[in-house]
């Protein structure tokens, strides 16, 4: 599956991160490990799912490097994004 990628970095807890789309996509905000396990075809927690309306906002609950993956789930197409934590 093709998706876009943002490290975000170190994100401390209570920053809201933004997500800019040009269509709907999946959205899915994910710390560190949960990326990892992603990225592995494994279970993963994240913050968001298909996002209709933009801009998407999320709040981090925890200080950690946070990474952010917008993708079409599998459907043809390119998904236009930009990201900001605020």
């Amino acid at each position: 599956m093709q998706y876009q990628f943002y490290d975000l970095k170190n994100v401390s807890a209570g920053k809201i991160v933004e997500v800019q789309l040009e269509y709907a996509a999946n959205v899915r905000v994910m710390d560190r490990t949960n990326y990892l396990k992603f990225k592995a075809g494994k279970r993963y927690k994240f913050i968001g799912g298909y996002v209709k309306q933009s801009p998407f906002k999320a709040e981090i609950p925890r200080t950690g490097h946070w990474y952010v993956v917008v993708d079409l789930g599998g459907y043809s197409g390119k998904v236009k994004s930009a990201v900001w934590v605020l």
